[in-house]
């Protein structure tokens, strides 16, 4: 997932409001939003080549998001970043507990940013340059292949519509989500960050949204956690030149 906005405790009904695309390669072998059949309580897509998730929630109102943050530098091995949220999902901790535990061994993974939610706390961790955990205050949030709430323009427009959509109390019509996360604008080059990769490939990045023969936006995805304990999540996904494969919509049942 290479772009996401997310609200925490910033809307009076919804506890977590999240948008976020998910861009990988097209040939990477992936399944749809379920429950998996290995762990019922887990509802989230998953990644068949490493097994892990890049987003999901469970029955217990938690979620968990995992990027990975671009940084040439960094050695090609490591564990998959997609453990850190299906392992945690299928666990019964808290968000601000494994945070801290994480720690430990969070340089033996790919670059990554994990952020975790759980009834009461969300936690943000990275391990580029190193290892380090923060608190997530209430409020609108972003996230892309960087560290949290840097201002890349794609992540700062998308936070920016999360927050329009928030004003709007009475609504859970999420529609305004996902035509903000089809954002395809390619931004100006003075605005775009410097990553390594290239001029040329930061604009073909650059938007929220991907369309590409090899590479663009698999998935995107709306979670909407109410503070009944009742939710929603909502994936539809893309295949090459964003062509539409279907949509998933699973409810989560108040508690």
């Amino acid at each position: 997932m290479c772009v996401v906005a997310f609200a925490w405790n910033a809307h009076p009904r919804w506890r977590l409001v999240l948008a976020g695309n998910r861009d990988e390669f097209h040939a990477r072998p992936t399944a749809p939003l379920a429950r998996w059949d290995d762990a019922p309580q887990v509802l989230a897509g998953r990644d068949l080549e490493a097994g892990g998730t890049w987003l999901g929630v469970d029955d217990a109102g938690r979620c968990a998001l995992v990027t990975n943050v671009r940084d040439l530098q960094a050695p090609a091995d490591g564990a998959s970043r997609g453990h850190l949220a299906g392992d945690w999902l299928r666990g019964g901790t808290g968000a601000a507990a494994h945070a801290r535990t994480l720690l430990a061994t969070a340089s033996h993974y790919r670059p990554f940013n994990l952020v975790l939610f759980d009834r009461e706390h969300a936690a943000w961790i990275g391990n580029t340059p190193a290892p380090r955990v923060q608190a997530i205050d209430h409020g609108v949030h972003v996230l892309s292949n960087a560290a949290l709430d840097t201002p890349w323009p794609k992540a700062t427009a998308l936070g920016e519509r999360l927050q329009a959509w928030l004003a709007h109390t009475d609504t859970d019509d999420v529609e305004p989500l996902f035509e903000a996360l089809a954002d395809a604008r390619t931004w100006p080059d003075t605005q775009l960050p410097d990553t390594g990769i290239g001029l040329e490939r930061e604009r073909l990045l650059s938007p929220a949204f991907i369309r590409g023969h090899a590479y663009g936006t698999r998935a995107s995805t709306v979670v909407a956690l109410g503070r009944d304990g009742g939710g929603v999540i909502v994936e539809r996904r893309w295949g090459p030149m964003g062509v539409a494969l279907g949509q998933t919509r699973l409810a989560l049942a108040p508690v």
